[in-house]
């Protein structure tokens, strides 16, 4: 199967999904079980590319999903979307809490990553300066021949 059933039928899942999503755009943060948040991700991957097309049909396709809830698609729209601008995917990230008490099923933390300029703002590591090879090698054929 292309999807998880989670234990409901087509349209408590739909629904189960679609508050999900609209909380982790509200909050960028949520915590639920490990296999929720694997479903939940795809469809905020679906509703961020949706904003980014930025045209009438796409923000039509998300306000079906999301309930009718105008607030939160404009959220996606006009500041998720040009966050993203320039990433293609990926927008979420799953970070392991613990285990739940009664049942054991893994709680998650699903959290939207911060925008793409703080990413790149990290510089990399400078290179250690090296003499070139030649000196090196001239060095060594000294040595040589003083011997």
């Amino acid at each position: 199967m292309a999807y998880r059933k989670l234990g409901r039928d087509n349209k408590h899942r739909r629904s189960m999904l679609a508050t999900l999503t609209k909380q982790l755009v509200i909050n960028e943060s949520i915590n639920t079980t490990e296999t929720r948040a694997k479903e939940v991700r795809k469809f905020m991957d679906k509703m961020i590319t949706y904003g980014k097309k930025g045209d009438l049909v796409s923000r039509r396709k998300a306000l079906a999903f999301l309930h009718n809830d105008k607030k939160v698609v404009d959220k996606i729209f006009n500041v998720l979307a040009p966050r993203y601008a320039t990433r293609n995917g990926g927008y979420t990230r799953i970070f392991k809490l613990d285990e739940r008490r009664g049942d054991g099923a893994l709680v998650v933390m699903l959290k939207l990553i911060e925008d793409e300029t703080s990413v790149k703002e990290e510089a990399p590591k400078a290179k250690k300066e090296s003499k070139p090879k030649t000196q090196k090698k001239e060095k060594k054929e000294e040595t040589k021949e003083e011997k």
